[in-house]
């Protein structure tokens, strides 16, 4: 007997970013089927309904470049007030001593963090494979279905150690047949390619200084063949351009076309130190750019030109980057950090709120190459946050959803991830968050001590 699925009203917000629901939503399954115009009732009968009139109800935010187990090591103490590559040098001999209890309990506090600030797809960057830690991934994987996340992994690499000129210990890195085999397996076994996908596996080499071009060509193709996307750190210091040149004879984005990589299967981290003419070739190529603005100040790396990049042709998205270099993971905070930041490049009237969450939805779901998440639409997926605006922070605000930035939030209220709630009343659903934060603080005590 077919169990009859649930309509659900999401009825009259406080504030949204567009008026063509700002008399709500109507989800059935984990489906977006109507929107309600102000004043308007469903055109159809309704099963349930959610008050949400002291809510503003956005898009799920997508955080397109992160590094999980960094939470491990926020604000540490060997890695603080450095630019990003000795900042790296300090860091890759604790990172090589990471175990898997590690992945699994890092992992869930970064997803519960962009959880409660209003994240609903997420995608990291693990790059890091010493001897004990072979399935990183296959564990990220079981601790995102716990929590009922949207993710993209990315199966990252280092195969050039400092012996060879790269930048990471010998200990961190695996040979070319390690990778691509292991890359091989984790996508006939993880990605799904049909819309509404909770897993996806992407192919990304960590950078230019730590693998060597072979291998970049090679998973280039690889990734054409079974039709993944592709990901990798590029230009995100005056130093990675000076090592492309030594190593290489060329900069970051011609080394990226001779690769094989120019492409609209590749979106890259941070995106800061382009000239004009590569703004160019790579809006034409449709490469997508994650800006990571929290991480770019702490490390002091510098601006990703966001709207050249887009009026060049290139999706433009949000990470929060490693929770080492950020040294946080909340979503809706690197949105404020992005309309900041930007404004000093661009200036207030051309960065708006709006283009600021433009930015971490649709720009991040054009990155993951998806169309079927990052807006509220009919036939998207249902992927919402919805903030209350009860705090002092937003006494006086006039404008609930451009305050959601202005005045700082930093915590939804609730969450909704493919039709089901993950965040009811500021909580995540059936985790003991006490719990685990004590296990993570003793498993960084323990990582730090190693």
């Amino acid at each position: 007997m077919q169990v009859k699925s649930l309509r659900l009203w999401i009825k009259n917000p406080l504030d949204c970013l567009d008026p063509a629901y700002a008399g709500g939503i109507v989800i059935q399954d984990d489906i977006i089927v109507e929107l309600v115009r102000a004043g308007a009732e469903p055109v159809n009968p309704v099963d349930e309904i959610v008050d949400a009139s002291q809510h503003v109800l956005i898009p799920g935010l997508i955080n397109s470049h992160h590094h999980f187990y960094q939470t491990l090591t926020r604000a540490f103490p060997a890695a603080l007030n450095k630019e990003l590559f000795p900042w790296l040098q300090s860091l890759y001999p604790v990172w090589a001593k990471l175990t898997p209890e590690m992945i699994a309990t890092s992992t869930k506090i970064a997803l519960s963090e962009l959880l409660l600030s209003g994240c609903t797809t997420a995608s990291d960057h693990h790059y890091l494979f010493p001897d004990g830690l072979e399935h990183a991934i296959d564990i990220q994987i079981e601790q995102a279905k716990l929590l009922g996340m949207r993710v993209h992994l990315t199966r990252g690499s280092m195969s050039l150690g400092e012996d060879q000129g790269g930048l990471p210990p010998r200990t961190t890195i695996q040979t070319d047949t390690e990778i691509l085999d292991d890359s091989l397996r984790l996508i006939k076994e993880y990605h799904q390619y049909e819309d509404g996908a909770m897993t996806r596996i992407a192919l990304a080499p960590c950078s230019p200084f730590s693998v060597s071009e072979e291998l970049m060509t090679a998973t280039g193709e690889l990734a054409r063949e079974n039709n993944v996307r592709l990901h990798t750190h590029l230009a995100e210091t005056h130093d990675e351009t000076d090592f492309c040149i030594k190593m290489f004879g060329v900069r970051p984005v011609d080394y990226l076309e001779r690769v094989g990589w120019l492409n609209d299967r590749t979106w890259l981290a941070h995106g800061i130190h382009f000239n004009d003419e590569e703004i160019s070739r790579l809006g034409d190529a449709g490469v997508g750019i994650c800006h990571c603005p929290s991480s770019n100040m702490i490390l002091a790396s510098g601006q990703c030109p966001t709207l050249a990049l887009q009026a060049a042709g290139s999706p433009v998205g949000l990470g929060v980057d490693g929770s080492a270099s950020n040294d946080g993971s909340n979503m809706i905070g690197e949105v404020r950090q992005a309309l900041l930041l930007q404004r000093l490049r661009y200036g207030a009237s051309d960065i708006t709120h709006q283009k600021a969450f433009e930015w971490a939805t649709k720009g991040s779901a054009g990155c993951l190459g998806r169309d079927d998440i990052g807006e509220i639409a009919v036939g998207k997926q249902a992927d919402v946050a919805l903030f209350k605006l009860d705090e002092i922070r937003f006494a006086g605000a006039g404008t609930p959803v451009a305050a959601l930035l202005l005045c700082g939030a930093t915590k939804a209220d609730k969450v909704m991830v493919a039709g089901k709630w993950r965040v009811l009343d500021g909580e995540i659903v059936g985790l003991d968050l006490n719990q685990l934060m004590a296990k993570q603080i003793m498993l960084a005590t323990q990582l730090a001590n190693a």
